[in-house]
């Protein structure tokens, strides 16, 4: 079961001359899904003083995309780090949730705005993290 699952439409235009989602547009529907994901958690994740900034990125394209249809992005995380959050994702497609068309991966870390240096991820936030994929996990024993 993941954290989050955003549901993102393919539109017309994120089409290539091949008729399918163009490679990079992947990485646009990776990027909604992880800001829904962190929005979802309704605290301060990004502020004046600190933010993430998207340091690794990954995707493994199984299967094309060809548009009208809808996108699931099905949002993970792994335990943050001290500084470091790695979401991964799969992404299916609505009416056949289980062809996986590609998965990827994603590393944050959050940075102080002023000095541009590494912080420590906020405690409410890891906190908040921490519990949704502890509820994740009971989730998964319980069913």
């Amino acid at each position: 079961m993941p954290l989050y699952t955003a549901r993102i439409p393919a539109r017309w235009a994120d089409q290539d001359a091949f008729g399918h989602v163009n490679n990079a547009v992947y990485f646009t529907y990776l990027e909604q899904a992880r800001i829904e994901a962190m929005e979802r958690l309704d605290l301060p994740w990004v502020t004046k003083e600190y933010g993430p900034v998207l340091v690794a990125a990954s995707c493994q394209f199984k299967r094309p995309i060809k548009a009208p249809a809808t996108v699931l992005v099905h949002v993970d995380a792994d335990p943050p780090g001290r500084t470091s959050l790695t979401n991964r994702y799969v992404l299916t497609l609505d009416g056949d949730p289980d062809t996986v068309v590609a998965t990827g991966e994603s590393t944050m870390v959050w940075v102080d705005r002023t000095t541009e240096r590494h912080v420590a991820i906020p405690d409410v936030l890891r906190a908040a993290i921490e519990k949704r994929l502890a509820e994740r996990l009971a989730a998964q024993a319980d069913g």
